[in-house]
């Protein structure tokens, strides 16, 4: 373990704010390397700074630029609590539990302020700067370490990009408008009072380094961990094709899509009888990237806690029980038992990060029980991100079969739709839904319909959140949600406080 000094100590106390933050690359190299020490090391993740470190000593080696860009996965891994509550919490596929936290609770009706913890955005700049660092600092190593190949610094940057990428893409869908930061502080006592940046900027920036790090992510990793847990060509397409979408530029989302398609890599949509595999033991076939957890190298997820019965956190809402329940509907291999799990006739469980077989009693055992992957993207999710592209450009023929497929997959009939784009868009809806349940979509999939073709059809997301929360409160949290700035999160208020520069979200000023 690195020892941390008194100097040190301070930055490390609860409701540190990350514009004010940001103010030492050392700081971030000691936080990095004590993530790294608390969460374990995997075989791909073994590559430690000595400890004592001063600032002279380090980026002095290609396993200094490493064990930064190592730190970078595992903090954000840690946030997968985070990633689920902000793409599910808000959507209608869960509802809370009398243990879930009031500021969850009021952030799923609506009653949303600036002093709700999960109005800070501090963990993600936290990634964001660790890859700055490796960003500016990986060239001048190379320049040091003459066994630093510039296939690897390629490589460690164009990792660094996806993950700066990803995290931006995280904050402009939960924010819109947030600082756009590119470069590391670069003194103990530098100030950042950034400014917000609109959404769409930051976004044509990020796709733009993804264009470039595509080209240089590594194909040479061996353990089935780094090649489903570390940033991988087809990943950085996942992440443009999601990005498109976002952006409604269909022709790319299908170009991103075929790449993954086409890929030597061969995803393929796991066996109908194998579909729980993709959640235990994970890193399936399907699988393009996702955040990797092993309890037994005390690397612990947080899904486990937010979902099991005993916790009772979140629950599958009525509308999940409806898609999943078999005495509703017959899904037999994403349903009851496998997306749920029924404990009586009033009590449903996510079972998704829960079980280890799809028998809806199996649970992972005490040593493993923290150790669900976080999925970020596989195969099936990025073919229907393809279909809905398809869709809006009237190719229905092709959208259609994109969906039978997956349907096909999951052992359920095959539909017709009208040839509309709306038509498609609700039976997408409806099947991303089903087959992405509770792995940090829905509310993200809502966002964009709700976004597209100026606010058309902003009546649909309303309809569809308030059909999720009791009789009493549905007409105030419709007449919230039709304000679409009132999808975003507002910014917290510490971060007001300390950055003048900032202004906060236009929704929450009323």
């Amino acid at each position: 373990m690195i020892m941390i000094t008194k100097k040190f100590k301070q930055f490390f106390k609860p409701g540190a704010e990350v514009l004010t933050g940001l103010r030492s690359r050392l700081r971030y190299l000691i936080l990095a390397v004590v993530l790294l020490a608390q969460l374990g090391c995997a075989d791909w993740m073994d590559l430690l700074p000595p400890s004592g470190l001063t600032r002279e000593e380090f980026w002095k080696s290609k396993e200094d630029v490493e064990a930064v860009l190592m730190g970078t996965y595992s903090t954000f891994a840690s946030m997968d609590n985070l990633l689920f509550i902000h793409g599910e919490a808000r959507g209608d596929m869960v509802t809370d539990d009398i243990n879930l936290d009031q500021n969850i609770k009021n952030m799923m009706i609506g009653n949303i302020y600036s002093d709700n913890w999960l109005s800070n955005w501090e963990n993600f700049y936290k990634v964001i700067n660790y890859c700055n660092e490796v960003i500016e600092n990986a060239p001048d190593v190379k320049e040091i370490d003459k066994t630093f190949t510039d296939y690897k610094l390629r490589g460690y940057m164009s990792e660094a990009y996806f993950l700066r990428g990803l995290a931006y893409f995280y904050l402009v869908r939960i924010y819109k408008d947030v600082p756009f930061i590119t470069t590391p502080s670069e003194t103990d006592d530098a100030e950042f009072y950034v400014s917000k940046t609109n959404g769409d900027v930051i976004l044509d920036s990020i796709y733009n380094d993804l264009e470039y790090a595509r080209n240089y992510l590594s194909d040479d990793y061996i353990s089935l961990m780094e090649i489903k847990g570390r940033a991988s060509r087809e990943a950085c397409e996942a992440l443009m094709a999601d990005i498109s979408l976002w952006r409604f530029d269909y022709p790319a989302v299908v170009e991103h899509v075929t790449n993954i398609e086409m890929s030597e890599k061969k995803f393929e949509l796991m066996p109908s009888s194998l579909w729980f595999e993709i959640y235990y033991p994970g890193n399936s076939v399907e699988s393009i990237f996702e955040f990797q957890f092993d309890e037994r190298q005390n690397q612990r997820n947080q899904l486990y806690g937010l979902t099991n019965v005993n916790a009772r956190n979140f629950d599958p809402s009525p509308i999940a029980i409806q898609m999943f329940a078999r005495k509703y509907t017959l899904e037999p291999f994403r349903g009851e038992d496998i997306s749920i799990r029924k404990n009586s006739e009033t009590d449903y469980s996510i079972w998704k990060f829960v079980g280890m077989a799809p028998d809806g009693s199996t649970t992972r055992s005490s040593v493993i029980q923290n150790s669900a992957n976080f999925i970020v993207y596989r195969f099936a999710d990025v073919l229907l991100m393809k279909a809905e592209a398809l869709s809006q450009m009237g190719q229905y023929t092709e959208a259609l079969n994109i969906i039978n497929d997956i349907r096909t997959r999951a052992g359920v009939p095959l539909i017709a739709i009208q040839n509309s784009a709306v038509a498609f868009e609700d039976a997408i809806l409806e099947e991303r839904a089903l087959e992405l349940a509770f792995e940090g979509k829905r509310w993200f999939d809502l966002v964009r319909m709700g976004r597209r073709d100026d606010y058309a059809r902003k009546d649909k997301l309303v309809e569809s959140i308030i059909r999720n929360v009791p009789s009493t409160q549905k007409r105030i949290l419709g007449s919230k949600l039709t304000n679409p700035l009132g999808w975003y999160m507002p910014i917290y208020k510490t971060e007001l406080e300390r950055n003048l520069n900032l202004v906060q979200n236009p929704y929450y000023n009323r």
